[in-house]
């Protein structure tokens, strides 16, 4: 039994590693000179920019697994003080409730709130199909809380729209929390020690550690090696690249909706229609450094996310230096800072001089930066960030699922989860079920 996986991103390495190491012949194809995907470290002279990915929030499990590539010596973790999240409101970054009592005699919340939270647990509604994030929220708490928690949180993590993406599909955990306990507040308390194992970390070089650290073991990793066709032979697929031609028993799609979609258009043009139908909205990273004299605030917490409502022209800013140590000089401070998503497109569309321009307004604005200008800044563009959880993910669901019987199989951050965990994830157990013997 061989199989070919096209697509070298997080997820495809996780696989082609972990059928390496289980004894199964495999092949892998990436169209760019570099696998990793969205996860990309720069290191440019003192300072370490991510361009995708900030870090990963993992368990022991992961970290063991971690430690099975060797990568322990090299792990950094967050820096306590990151704990903190800030939201923009009201002229300034204010601290979001850490715990019931900064969220009882706090003023972040209204009363309004308060109460909603206090009586959600009684709230017997439940969530009906197609249920976005937002009417979720509304439903059983505030308008408040969608603005200014859910918003931000869920534009800082799919650069999405609470209004478009399905509760279903981006946070299934909050409707079992409904359907098993009546409340989500009460299955938080009653789950809260097993999610309060996982940390947050990344590496001393940044990210793309990983991905190296896995490229680096891979026996049958082709670079630059596009895949132009695919097509099926008896119960494999014969897969041609500008290398040539190879006849694999089972196909893993490991990249993104555009090409999955060109690939499989001649075999299943519905999930070819379906495919077309998902968005990826651009999203820009500037990273910008100031003398930390000239920074009048303090910077203690992971960073300052700004809710759509109150129209600012960044989507947030991650105190990079204040995560994680060594990611500039100790005499300056970093800022990563996203413009774009859903809800502003343009916005990560500008020229660099209007873009750059906003970015250090808002930035001395915010966080009383006396300088005219950053020490170091630098712009990475994404004009496809991260897939949305959608009405038409569901679309592209109920057909990946009738694949395996095809022996094609989907392993990308477009199904089943985007986050670096969930890719990883998905890699390991996919590599389990395609050890066992084909029918």
């Amino acid at each position: 039994m061989r199989i070919g996986i096209i697509g070298a991103g997080i997820s495809g390495l996780t696989l082609a590693f972990e059928l390496q190491q289980r004894g199964i012949p495999y092949q892998i194809w990436e169209a760019s000179d570099q696998a990793g995907g969205y996860i990309r470290s720069r290191r440019d002279g003192p300072y370490l920019r991510e361009l995708g990915p900030n870090s990963l929030l993992g368990d022991a499990d992961l970290l063991a697994w971690l430690d099975g590539l060797s990568l322990t010596p090299e792990l950094v973790f967050a820096n306590p003080v990151s704990k903190a999240r800030f939201i923009f409101r009201n002229g300034q970054y204010r601290a979001l409730p850490s715990g019931p009592p900064s969220l009882l005699f706090g003023n972040f919340f209204s009363w309004k709130t308060k109460w909603a939270m206090f009586r959600e647990p009684a709230n017997r509604t439940t969530s009906p199909p197609g249920e976005t994030l937002a009417a979720f929220f509304r439903r059983r708490f505030t308008d408040e809380i969608v603005d200014y928690a859910l918003g931000p949180f869920v534009a800082g993590i799919y650069a999405g729209d609470p209004e478009h993406l399905l509760v279903s599909e981006t946070f299934p955990l909050l409707l079992a929390y409904e359907r098993e306990y009546g409340s989500v507040l009460r299955g938080l308390i009653k789950n809260q020690s097993a999610t309060g194992r996982r940390q947050s970390f990344s590496f001393r070089e940044g990210m793309q550690t990983l991905p190296n650290a896995l490229t680096a073991r891979l026996e049958n990793l082709s670079l630059k090696t596009p895949i132009t066709e695919i097509e099926r032979v008896g119960n494999g697929w014969r897969v041609q690249s500008v290398q040539g031609i190879e006849t694999v028993d089972r196909l893993v799609l490991a990249v993104g909706t555009d090409a999955a979609a060109r690939l499989v258009a001649p075999h299943t043009p519905g999930l070819t229609d379906a495919l077309h139908g998902v968005s990826y909205p651009p999203m820009t990273a500037v990273h910008s450094a100031y003398k930390r004299a000239d920074v009048q605030h303090p910077l203690n917490g992971f960073g300052g996310l700004n809710p759509h409502v109150e129209g600012r022209f960044c989507a947030g800013h991650i105190w990079s230096s204040s995560i994680f140590s060594g990611r500039c000089p100790a005499d300056e401070v970093l800022f990563t800072t996203f413009v774009g998503g859903t809800q502003s497109a343009r916005n990560a569309q500008q020229p660099d001089e209007i873009l750059l321009a906003n970015v250090h307004r808002e930035l001395a604005e915010s966080f009383g930066i006396r300088a005219n200008a950053p020490t170091f800044r630098a712009v990475y563009r994404w004009e496809r960030a991260i897939p949305q959880y959608d009405e038409a993910i569901v679309a592209v669901k109920h057909q990946v699922d009738a694949l395996a019987g095809q022996n094609l199989f989907v392993c990308a951050n477009w199904y089943g989860g985007v986050s670096l965990a969930d890719c990883i994830g998905k890699g390991r157990r996919l590599a389990e079920a395609l050890s066992q013997p084909i029918d």
